[in-house]
């Protein structure tokens, strides 16, 4: 991929004046109606076998507006209104490909607040941002600037359950090159004690960005609960301050995790990792809280795309590869190896830090694949090709 070619979104904090956040507030309102009015048609006409694309309904859209009821979907731009429609689209389009779930219907409480506007529907000129039906320009803090001559395609604005309003406006970067190869590898084990053990023998601290505020969340919480139900202003402040702490800890925790993957992606040509089934790990009521605050997930969505943007190479082993009960020195495969056991000896006489061992083998058997076209993540159900975990036989003892 081309550096001009890599599109990147460059999110920013503005202040509206308050009639701007009356109309956004319109516009986010009028979006979740006309996404739920589309997929309660399309779930109906799915229920009769029949199938609805976007063009279908952007002209159920255009019926919508004509009825009294639905009349002041005219107030705002129609830009954001066939923007969710197409995200719709996608959503069943992902449906389909069975690489999502079916869609849901938006909360008004719940769901995130968010429009998108396309070229026809902002203004950018001189770094500053006018929005359709709107007088005035956005007042946008420019905390870092676009790239030089960045025209957005198109720009996103959304209000977070904070309070906090943002702006993303999505442009090509010139600036992301793919950086010098190097011979650089590394493998990566994740864990709680450390957020990762790299197979150079580095431990990467767990900051546990959640527990450093629990205090502060439980107090929150706390005075939230003893507020009454429903739309009052109490509740609604005691709720605010809720998603503020919140919002602190997910700042805090996407900061480090960015400056964490920009490292490991500039130092290394390849960055081996496991491919670990997060969403059945949380299921554990015991490690749920600690195994969310270390977000893993998210940690590998960063190393993908960047890895993208600067031609490294990320590859993820199977989840079931016996990392930790494998010694990297000699081979031979331990029977057991239970969670309390951090330090170990092999037979061949090798004293193993368990990270550190477990980091060391997920590096061998992800090169192993990388070399000989193994698979990385063998589906099991499906013949033909072989596991990276089998290019190499493991020596077991006798």
């Amino acid at each position: 991929m081309r550096a001009s070619h890599v599109k990147r979104a460059f999110r920013y904090r503005f202040h509206p004046s308050d009639a701007q956040a009356a109309e956004l507030s319109r516009t986010f309102g009028c979006v979740r109606k006309v996404y739920n009015l589309a997929l309660a048609a399309r779930t109906q006409a799915w229920a009769r076998q029949v199938r609805v694309n976007y063009n279908q309904t952007s002209a159920m859209l255009t019926g919508w507006k004509k009825t009294g009821e639905l009349a002041y979907l005219n107030d705002v731009s129609s830009v954001p209104l066939q923007q969710t429609l197409r995200h719709l689209q996608m959503a069943f389009t992902n449906f389909f490909a069975k690489r999502a779930k079916y869609p849901r219907f938006k909360s008004r409480k719940k769901s995130r607040r968010s429009a998108e506007y396309t070229a026809s529907a902002f203004r950018f000129r001189d770094d500053e941002l006018t929005l359709a039906k709107m007088a005035e320009p956005l007042d946008i803090v420019w905390s870092r600037p676009l790239p030089e001559g960045a025209a957005p395609s198109t720009v996103t604005v959304s209000q977070d359950a904070a309070g906090r309003w943002y702006v993303s406006l999505l442009c090509e970067d010139p600036c992301v090159q793919p950086l010098p190869a190097t011979d650089a590898a590394i493998g990566i084990d994740a864990g709680l004690d450390h957020l990762l053990t790299l197979s150079t023998g580095e431990k990467i601290s767990n900051p546990r960005h959640e527990r450093r505020d629990r205090a502060r969340l439980a107090h929150a919480q706390r005075r939230l609960a003893r507020k009454a139900k429903g739309d009052g202003a109490n509740r609604a402040k005691a709720r605010l301050k809720v998603a503020r702490v919140y919002a602190r800890i997910a700042d805090r925790r996407r900061d480090h995790l960015h400056k964490l993957t920009t490292r490991l992606v500039r130092e290394n040509q390849t960055i081996v990792i496991e491919d670990l089934a997060v969403g059945n790990m949380v299921k554990n009521a015991g490690l749920a809280r600690a195994i969310s605050d270390a977000a893993w997930s998210q940690l590998r969505s960063m190393l993908e795309y960047k890895a993208q943007w600067y031609g490294r190479e990320v590859i993820a082993v199977d989840r079931w590869f016996p990392s930790s009960r494998l010694c990297s020195a000699c081979g031979r495969l331990q029977q057991k190896m239970p969670l309390h056991v951090r330090i170990w000896t092999c037979d061949c006489g090798t004293t193993h830090d368990r990270d550190v061992n477990a980091a060391k083998n997920i590096l061998a058997v992800g090169l192993t694949a990388f070399v000989c076209g193994a698979r990385v993540r063998p589906q099991r159900k499906t013949p033909g090709g072989q596991s990276a975990t089998k290019q190499k036989p493991l020596q077991r003892e006798p």
